[in-house]
């Protein structure tokens, strides 16, 4: 199954309830980009490539900025739009990777959070996708990316990862290691009156470490500002040469 058919068929009926209280999520994700003096200071224009219900672009909107949301799942584009429906952000049904027919606008800030890098078909389409980012960007413009480094492969019961759960519903992640991708399946328990129904779906992540895309960042021109985890997740800023 590909990537965008798990989200359409399977994930994107969950997404928001996995990702947690929108609110407090887009309040932290708002003092992470002040922490590290993400404002507007030229075109105001960021772009948020896999943009889901609108987390990050939330965040970003309210600092200021006038937002492109891309992501390929209309039904959390629809969750974006409601999310958003007073603020400067406009939602985009489009693949991440044609982030360059923007360049026109000369974007300060180009995003890609969540591990929605990992998600593109191989490491040499995440060496273009880079490459395009950088050239779709203005003048020292930034890029911030989110992913999990996946060099340390897992065993056993370990591959397992209990992802989140409350009465009504468990969500459980398991992993299957390749040399160049992860085999990623959700599982879904949904409980109805006293009755548990299972739902899955497999996708295939391309299997990146953090040396990697810090390599690939500074091949397309790309100086590293900011290396560290955030939420779980490596989150790392650069600006443009």
């Amino acid at each position: 199954m590909t990537v965008k058919e798990h989200y359409d068929n399977h994930l994107g009926n969950f997404y928001s309830w996995m990702c947690g209280n929108f609110d407090e999520k887009q309040k932290e994700f708002q003092q992470f980009f002040s922490n590290n003096n993400i404002i507007p200071s030229s075109s105001k224009i960021a772009i948020d490539l896999g943009a889901g219900h609108g987390i990050q672009s939330t965040a970003l909107a309210k600092s200021g900025f006038n937002i492109l949301a891309v992501d390929f799942n209309e039904q959390l584009l629809r969750e974006l739009e409601n999310n958003t429906k007073y603020l400067s952000v406009r939602a985009i049904n489009e693949d991440i990777r044609l982030v360059e027919k923007y360049k026109y606008l000369k974007p300060e800030l180009i995003l890609c959070m969540g591990d929605t890098v990992a998600h593109l078909d191989s490491k040499a389409d995440i060496e273009q996708f880079l490459q395009t980012i950088y050239e779709t960007l203005g003048e020292k413009g930034k890029v911030i990316l989110s992913f999990r480094d996946y060099g340390t492969e897992l065993f056993d019961e370990a591959r397992f990862i209990p992802v989140k759960s409350d009465p009504d519903k468990i969500l459980i992640c398991f992993l299957e290691y390749f040399q160049e991708r992860l085999k990623v399946t959700d599982i879904l328990y949904t409980r109805v009156n006293e009755n548990w129904t299972q739902t899955l779906s497999s996708y295939n992540k391309v299997r990146i470490t953090t040396e990697y895309i810090i390599s690939c960042l500074e091949n397309a021109g790309f100086k590293i500002t900011f290396t560290e985890p955030v939420n779980r997740l490596i989150t790392v800023i650069a600006e443009k040469s």
